[in-house]
């Protein structure tokens, strides 16, 4: 059995979990999130935690992705995830008008990023947006999204970029 797949999954108070047809719901104070399992894996649960198990010795990666997979559903319905994006370069905004996200990012048009539904999206500076949801895989699209629009340039660092990031800088080119 895969290691991450031994640990259980513990339920924090205020989280119910149910197991019914090959699926798995999760709901919280956030919200409520499934999940389908796969094949082979099935979940037990014994008050307020969560154990999974895989049938056949084929399956036991899959197991252990299950896992992470309702982890991150448990995560996600009692605390959130956000993600930090940060724009760097002379005139490059953001602001939230609504639904969408107006992008100022050198182009000679605005990009408007519809944001989707599940996820909130808040501009605390001009330079900073902060993306939050409850399911971790979208919170990281939506951010490799709007990073997608003006990636940063390896010569000045320019662009979006997630919070804490490292650019290496490329040298310029000598005469």
């Amino acid at each position: 059995m895969s290691r991450v797949a031994k640990k259980p999954v513990d339920l924090p108070k205020g989280v119910t979990a149910t197991v019914a047809d090959g699926t798995v719901t999760v709901k919280g104070a956030k919200g409520a999130l499934s999940f389908t399992l796969a094949p082979g894996i099935s979940i037990s649960q014994v008050s307020d935690t969560l154990t999974v198990q895989s049938e056949t010795a084929e399956r036991v990666m899959v197991a252990g992705s299950t896992r992470a997979h309702l982890a991150n559903m448990v995560h996600g319905v009692s605390a959130g995830f956000e993600r930090k994006l940060e724009l760097v370069g002379v005139g490059y905004r953001a602001s939230v008008q609504g639904k969408a996200l107006n992008l100022t990012l050198g182009f000679s048009h605005p990009v408007v990023y519809a944001v989707p539904e599940g996820i909130t999206i808040e501009t605390p500076t001009q330079t900073e947006i902060v993306i939050k949801g409850t399911d971790r895989q979208r919170v990281g699209q939506v951010a490799a999204d709007i990073r997608g629009y003006r990636p940063p340039e390896p010569y000045k660092g320019k662009g979006v970029r997630y919070s804490g990031e490292k650019i290496e800088l490329k040298e310029a080119k000598k005469k």
